[in-house]
């Protein structure tokens, strides 16, 4: 799943608001007994790589994809796994989406 969001700010300034805001991002995701815990993030460039797990009970899925900031743009390309089971890509999308937005304010 792809999400794109405009930015207004330079590419620095918004590397360093996706870098200190990150965890926010996923937070809330399929309600509030799912809980995302950042395994791994590693910045190459403009590109940074993450690896998550989501976890809910006994179960537990990976999450892993990548955030690309541009001089206009911000995308998250992630893989939720099997969590599209349970969140629909489209909520899943909206709410990241809007909360990257929200983040970059």
């Amino acid at each position: 799943m792809k999400i794109t969001v405009e930015h207004g700010k330079s590419k620095a300034e918004t590397i360093a608001t996706v870098d200190r805001t990150f965890d926010q991002m996923f937070q809330g995701m399929g309600g509030g007994a799912l809980q995302i815990v950042v395994d791994q993030r590693s910045w190459q460039g403009d590109v940074m790589n993450f690896a998550l797990t989501a976890k809910m009970g006994f179960f537990s899925t990976p999450i892993k994809g990548t955030v690309t900031v541009t001089d206009r743009d911000v995308t998250v390309d992630v893989d939720l796994g099997i969590l599209n089971q349970f969140v629909s890509e489209k909520t899943a999308g909206e709410m990241i989406g809007g909360k990257i937005r929200g983040l970059l304010k």
